[in-house]
């Protein structure tokens, strides 16, 4: 008897957990089941919400940042991208778009959905204005290149908080011939500068891109369009949410470069007087003057680069001196080199390192002092050279990666402007 009794008690206490636990599960299944709604309408509302702020973008696009233009020219517009087509030269006058401070959020990869852009009504540039591919009997495809890639006039990466915009980016409207080193070279650095900028100040910049185009400029041979090649390309760029509007623009040769994105930053107002158009044109005259005739490059530095100079111009050498970028090219030889000391270190051990143009470890030339050359010093050369332009003469070396040279006195060491005196003498 007392067996059936714990036998009965034990199934009705199995009983009792197992309704538990199955209540338990179906709570369990309920929540999770409210979670992934939860989860889909976020999704949803974040993409209502990125589709709000293309549009509000786009009408801050139309308002401020558009270049000046007549009725005749075709004016393409798409919520991220607006630019004027030239059929003349199969691509862009201009491109303008806005870098969103959203960028400094989660993003999304390249689409490279490359197609003509339907909107323009002459028809744009196609894949056979830059490569043709032929497809093998495995399913495979067979490249055969023209020599320039497409290459983005409004970078695709700019969009990368939005994937409309970022598959906008890949319009050939949007595109022109550009050299490989170029285009993922130097190019990408200044498209990286300005976003950089970005990141750092939280302000929407307002961007237009183009080919710098002419008559006399050569096409590419095989394009079925016979696309123009510009020789070189401008970007030019206005922050209008800072304390004061600020302005700076870059004109960049098609070509690949080992100089930094500052040595092409120019005033906006070369730009115009180059291609002839008038940038910013709805905002007020007295506005623009304001960023248009000058550029304050410290201010478009991030803080870890305010101390970055230009290279010295070629052309403002003194007499059989070099610059910091061309010191690459003089690996064991004797030089003079010139460049600004941004930076000067002194190690534990009393060597002293003087960093040229760019901090390390970006410099583009070094020099070393060491310890037991000091002596040969009638200054402290942290003090005395620090911010100075100066002339070094030595055999440079390649160390690290980088063109140096180690100084053994004071001789090796002239100032540039006694030099460019000398020259006038």
């Amino acid at each position: 008897m007392k067996l059936k009794q714990f036998t009965l008690f034990f199934l009705l206490i199995f009983l009792s957990f197992s309704t538990f636990a199955q209540d338990y599960q179906k709570e369990i299944n309920r929540i999770e089941n409210q979670i992934h709604k939860l989860d889909t309408k976020k999704d949803s509302l974040d993409l209502l919400a990125k589709s709000i702020k293309l549009t509000i973008l786009h009408n801050k696009l139309k308002k401020y940042g558009l270049p000046k233009y007549s009725g005749d020219v075709e004016i393409v517009e798409h919520p991220a991208i607006i630019l004027s087509y030239n059929e003349k030269y199969e691509q862009a006058n201009w491109v303008a778009h806005i870098i969103s401070k959203e960028i400094t959020g989660k993003g999304f990869s390249r689409t490279n959905d490359f197609r003509p852009d339907p909107l323009v009504k002459t028809g744009s540039t196609e894949e056979k204005d830059f490569f043709l591919k032929h497809l093998n009997s495995d399913g495979s495809y067979t490249y055969d290149g023209f020599g320039y890639d497409r290459g983005h006039l409004a970078p695709s990466a700019d969009f990368r908080w939005n994937k409309e915009a970022m598959s906008e980016s890949y319009f050939y409207s949007n595109m022109s011939p550009q050299l490989p080193d170029f285009n993922r070279g130097i190019w990408a650095s200044v498209e990286s500068f300005l976003r950089e900028y970005v990141a750092e100040n939280k302000h929407d910049l307002y961007v237009v891109t183009g080919g710098i185009l002419s008559d006399n400029l050569p096409k590419v041979k095989r394009s079925v369009n016979q696309v123009s090649i510009p020789k070189e390309f401008y970007k030019v760029a206005v922050d209008l949410e800072g304390k004061i509007p600020e302005g700076i623009a870059f004109i960049v040769p098609n070509e690949g470069s080992n100089y930094p994105v500052i040595s092409f930053a120019v005033p906006i107002d070369s730009v115009e007087k180059i291609t002839g158009i008038n940038f910013f044109a709805s905002l007020p005259d007295s506005i623009q003057v304001k960023f248009e005739k000058t550029t304050d490059i410290r201010h478009w530095q991030t803080k870890n680069r305010q101390n970055n100079r230009k290279p010295i111009n070629r052309n403002k050498l003194p007499k059989e001196a070099i610059n910091t970028v061309m010191a690459r090219s003089y690996y064991d030889n004797k030089a003079k080199v010139c460049g600004t000391v941004v930076e000067v270190h002194e190690t534990k051990s009393g060597n002293y390192f003087l960093n040229f143009d760019q901090d390390f470890p970006e410099q583009l030339f070094w020099c070393t002092i060491w310890k037991n050359n000091i002596v040969n010093f009638s200054y402290n050369p942290q003090k005395y050279l620090l911010n100075k332009k100066i002339c070094v003469s030595g055999t440079v070396k390649k160390k690290y990666g980088k063109p140096s040279m180690s100084v053994y006195n004071d001789k090796q060491i002239t100032l540039y402007k006694d030099e460019m005196r000398k020259n006038k003498k």
